[in-house]
């Protein structure tokens, strides 16, 4: 199991900074991450939100590819509805010459009904339309975009976190962006109905975790900045679930976190996680802290679990 980060690059309205020198600060963070060797930063997307929310991953993804030398760099998830097909794997495609292949596609429905408003595209149709977006970008990266991507097959995952959107990802014989475990049999009966070899099943996605030295001490440091971006996703989804929920985010030690980690992979094909690179706005020494102790100490005690890649 190989350990990323996922970064939203929101600029936390309570602890705003101006746009330029925050993005910056984070490109730096990028690249401490990549030194200490983690294996991909994701970048979630959002639009017209009140902090930032990155709204165009791929165009983030180039500043990544041009200030790094090993990190893959991916999306988690790009919102497949509000994009043509072509347009995605053309800028998949030149993002993968300029990290030279290092690109993950993962691929997700969204589900703020303002942005749909905003797209002009019917939430309704979420679903089907992920699922011929992943194929259709699939079939152009394989067989028609110039230039080519630098993979011979770009890795595409698809995020879907209920049983049926996991059958759906199963169907389509690409990686589940999800970690939860009840989604892994509908996963493999997808799998199975699409005719694809189940070995190559994988799995892979975000887990609500912080490391820290003291993570008492830092927990109360950092509740504010937990609450903060707990209500705004609670604010994106109308109730709390997930990331919405304060006490789904966690902050332990590196060995709490070891055992979490191990727990959670148990009898699961994961191939990644990817813990948030900062929260809300957090303080850059605790997220430098937090890269540190994942990279340093979590990630060797958990390379042996999951799903065992070459």
């Amino acid at each position: 199991m190989k350990i990323g980060f996922l970064a939203d690059l929101r600029n936390a309205t309570p602890w705003e900074r101006p746009g330029a020198a925050h993005y910056a600060e984070q490109l730096e963070l990028i690249e401490e991450a990549d030194r200490l060797g983690a294996w991909a930063i994701v970048l979630g997307e959002h639009h017209l939100t009140a902090d930032g929310y990155m709204p165009q991953p791929l165009v983030f993804g180039a500043a990544i590819a041009a200030r790094t030398q090993h990190i893959r760099i991916g999306t988690e998830v790009l919102v497949a509805p509000f994009r043509h097909p072509l347009h995605i794997a053309e800028e998949v495609a030149v993002l993968d010459q300029l990290s030279a292949g290092r690109v993950e596609l993962g691929l997700g429905a969204g589900y703020m009904q303002k942005e749909y408003d905003a797209f002009g595209e019917d939430r309704d149709a979420r679903f089907r339309d992920l699922d011929a977006t992943v194929l259709e970008v699939r079939r152009l990266l394989a067989e028609e975009v110039s230039p080519r991507p630098v993979q011979e097959e770009v890795p595409i995952w698809a995020g879907y976190n209920m049983p049926v959107g996991a059958r759906r990802a199963g169907r389509l014989g690409v990686g589940l962006m999800s970690t939860l475990g009840w989604c892994l049999e509908p996963y493999l009966e997808g799998f199975r109905e699409g005719g694809h070899d189940q070995a190559n099943a994988r799995m892979g996605g975000l887990t609500d975790l912080i490391v820290a030295e003291d993570p008492e001490r830092a927990r109360a440091m950092l509740w504010p900045h937990i609450e903060y971006q707990a209500g705004q996703y609670a604010t994106y989804i109308g109730a709390a679930m997930g990331s919405g929920d304060p006490q789904s985010y966690k902050v332990l030690s590196p060995d709490e976190a070891i055992a979490h980690l191990r727990g959670m992979a148990e009898g699961l094909p994961l191939a990644f996680v990817t813990p948030w690179l900062s929260i809300g706005g957090m303080p850059i020494e605790a997220v430098r802290e937090h890269v540190r102790l994942t990279m340093d100490v979590v990630a060797p005690a958990v390379a042996d679990v999951g799903l065992q890649e070459g």
